[in-house]
């Protein structure tokens, strides 16, 4: 088969086509990972305490703000939100 044939021509640019794709994957990058498994664990093992740190965090972050809204709307001594506080602190005293 020569170069300049016609299906041979398909099937350069196709080629072309996967080596740019393997290229934009960084292919070589994952194999090389993969080879060597003590770098990938700690590289997941990283990622998982950002992961756990990031969720505590942000989770801290909206309970701050959820009671720091309920707070302020049970000073404006609502009906509804003032018996719904109520019911939350009997169950919370229930427990202890």
């Amino acid at each position: 088969m020569r170069a300049d044939e016609p299906g041979n021509s398909l099937l350069v640019k196709k080629m072309q086509q996967l080596i740019t794709a393997i290229e934009k994957a960084n292919l070589a990058e994952w194999i090389e990972l993969y080879r060597s498994p003590w770098r990938l664990l700690l590289i997941n093992f990283v990622a998982g305490v950002a992961r756990g740190l990031g969720l505590a965090i942000g989770f801290t972050i909206l309970g701050a703000i959820v009671i720091y809204l309920i707070r302020e709307l049970a000073l404006l001594n609502l009906p509804v939100i003032g018996k719904l506080i109520a019911e939350i602190v009997r169950m919370v005293q229930q427990e202890i």
